[in-house]
């Protein structure tokens, strides 16, 4: 069984590999709306199956962009239940998967994956083949329920990934915009905290999303 970590879900060593046909140009397309705990599959952009999800928490949310399924496993573990869909995530470990917890669909309550019935994702698993495009809907810094979550040195995702941007495009980080929180991260933001007047502490704060135009 794999553990969840900082990054999100690390695979076990036993996982099956991944499949070896990959379909550039699928028929099939999936779409997440996290607000809606809704997963919709598309063919040739129809919308043919439709599903109730678990998504991720406020502090560890699922990641709002567009990937694709790169690898496909059975049986990781009873957390994971029967079936994982794993996507392309730059910052870790995401995918779509069973559970041993049915209770939580229709919440907010996984570590950031899509979390679906046992038997929806072995239906899904079945029918959606590598290199299907999943688009995950949303607002990187939240939504009307949830403002911007406070980030520091250890946090991974989309909204670290556009503070990074920010910093980039005004000169103070040299990196790569990875949406990993790493030391590098946090001198750029210091410095830029200090030059515009902030408490340099590297955490960014919704002074800071203000500052950088990102909030109002």
């Amino acid at each position: 069984m794999g553990v969840l970590t900082g990054l999100g879900w690390t695979p076990p060593v036993s996982a099956d590999p991944s499949l070896p046909i990959v379909a550039d140009q699928s028929e099939y397309e999936i779409e997440v709306y996290p607000q809606q705990h809704r997963l919709k599959v598309l063919r040739h952009g129809k919308l043919i199956k439709s599903y109730r999800v678990a998504v991720g928490n406020p502090a560890t949310p699922t990641p709002i962009g567009e990937y694709k399924i790169v690898y496909k496993g059975e049986n990781w573990g009873p957390s994971f239940g029967p079936r994982w869909l794993g996507l392309n995530v730059p910052w870790g470990y995401y995918g779509i998967h069973g559970t041993n917890k049915p209770f939580s669909i229709g919440q907010h309550q996984s570590h950031g994956c899509i979390r679906m019935h046992n038997r929806d994702v072995t239906e899904l698993y079945q029918m959606i083949p590598l290199g299907t495009k999943v688009s995950i809907h949303g607002h990187v810094l939240g939504d009307s329920n949830h403002g911007p979550r406070d980030l520091a040195e250890g946090d991974v995702g989309a909204d670290v990934q556009l503070i990074q941007s920010r910093l980039k495009s005004a000169g103070y980080f040299k990196g790569t915009s990875n949406g990993k929180f790493r030391s590098d991260t946090t001198a750029a933001l210091k410095k830029y905290q200090r030059d515009h007047r902030l408490p340099p502490n590297g955490v960014v704060s919704f002074q800071v999303y203000r500052e950088m135009g990102l909030v109002e």
